[in-house]
């Protein structure tokens, strides 16, 4: 093999442009909405509202929360749109609401039901970003790098979130016009980029006769099932930690770089395995890596739930780290050898919906066991949680192994004119 072998990206040819381009909209787009919920709008609210600042708090807390559920319900419609229209129009009308949105903060005189308002509008835009880069990633990796691909892109966004939130955090003492003038900036780059995706899907072939919709739907449906418990199981052991790790940290015996460090351990010790976890993954592994991760991620929660002395946290936070090594990449493979193509972006924003769903119930069974059984209780319930989500990979095995049915191999009904 030569060196430009060994350098080619797994990507179909000519795919490359469309794929930053999808990365720097979606980037763009979680600066604005990670930075603006998650740390500047709790500071500027007391002053935009012109409320106390308890009230005013919770108003951008409800803000956030108005914004999340809107993004969750439009989800599935994005992905039907992508799979009718193509990601561009889609992706470029998301960006546009997202615009008008941040203008709207920017110019208009607000209320609380103004605020509200704007987030929902701003959710609607926000709804359509995820799914196009997911789709278009899925649809330009080469079949053998998939789950390392789609776990890779959606990496490379993952700074914008946490820059979002350190700047805007930063800059809450600057005047109003100044944070949301570079707010809108940020959102206007994302509108940009995204009339550089491509107009059309990318690998679809032209078929001559298109199944009818309810064998399609049929199809989806089939592919779907056993990947929305999945998906909601996972994404809400992940995220039953997050919110609460500055208030548990000290009641772990840490110093905040103490922290720092164990975190740190665990994030390098994760990047460090992808590659090796990933290749499982695309070669026919997939089931198996996820299995291995929540197996992983339950006996390291488990273990930090014995509150250990700081040492021992260290090992079990590198144990945490191949855990969503294995998790990420197996995941992406898992959903993309089960999603037909041809019904991939209506099934994807579908899953999404439920992915949100375990987001947002995360923290709150996360506040609920901390409340109920004290420091080790989120860490109990998240070894416990992980544990059945890898059972239920092993016991219904065979529904995660069945490859795809696509809506070409489903009974032919009359052809719809």
């Amino acid at each position: 093999m030569t060196l430009r072998d060994r350098l080619k990206l797994p990507l179909a040819p000519g795919t490359l442009p469309g794929l930053i381009a999808a990365v720097v909209a979606l980037g763009g787009s979680e600066f604005v909405r990670s930075g603006l919920y998650g740390a500047y709008l709790q500071q500027a609210a007391p002053h935009l509202l012109g409320l106390p600042k308890k009230e005013a708090v919770a108003v951008a807390a409800t803000a956030f929360t108005v914004h999340f559920i809107s993004d969750t319900v439009m989800r599935s419609p994005a992905g039907v749109l992508i799979a009718r229209h193509g990601a561009r129009p889609v992706a470029l009308v998301g960006a546009i609401l997202s615009l008008i949105a941040m203008t709207l903060l920017l110019t208009v005189t607000h209320s609380v039901w103004l605020l509200l308002l704007i987030a929902a509008l701003h959710g609607v835009g926000f709804s359509a970003m995820w799914p196009t880069l997911m789709n278009l990633t899925a649809e330009a990796a080469h079949e053998t790098h998939q789950g390392r691909t789609l776990t890779a892109v959606s990496m490379a966004v993952t700074p914008m979130i946490g820059l979002g939130v350190l700047l805007l955090g930063a800059l809450g003492g600057r005047p109003y016009g100044q944070v949301m003038g570079l707010v809108v900036a940020v959102q206007a780059l994302s509108l940009a980029a995204a009339f550089a995706l491509p107009a059309r899907r990318g690998r679809r072939e032209p078929s001559p006769q298109r199944p009818p919709a309810r064998s399609r739907l049929k199809v989806a449906a089939r592919a779907l099932a056993p990947l929305i418990p999945a998906a909601f199981m996972q994404t809400m052991t992940m995220t039953l930690l997050g919110p609460l790790l500055f208030t548990l940290y000290p009641e772990l015996g840490l110093s905040y770089w103490s922290m720092v460090a164990v975190l740190g351990t665990g994030a390098v010790v994760a990047f460090a395995s992808m590659p090796f976890t990933g290749r499982i993954a695309d070669r026919g592994r997939a089931r198996l890596a996820v299995m291995l991760g929540f197996t992983l991620l339950a006996l390291g929660l488990g273990g930090i739930a014995t509150t250990p002395p700081l040492w021992a946290l260290f090992p079990l936070a590198a144990l945490v780290g191949v855990g969503y090594a294995f998790i990420a990449p197996g995941w992406a493979a898992l959903v993309v050898s089960r999603l037909p193509e041809r019904e991939r972006p209506a099934a994807w924003g579908a899953l999404m919906t439920f992915e949100n769903i375990g987001t947002s119930v995360g923290p709150l069974v996360g506040a609920f066991a901390y409340r109920q059984l004290g420091t080790p209780g989120p860490f109990a319930v998240g070894a416990v949680l992980a544990t059945v989500t890898a059972l239920g990979y092993i016991i219904f095995r065979q529904a995660f192994n069945r490859p795809a049915e696509t809506a070409a191999d489903a009974p032919h009904l009359p052809v719809e004119s």
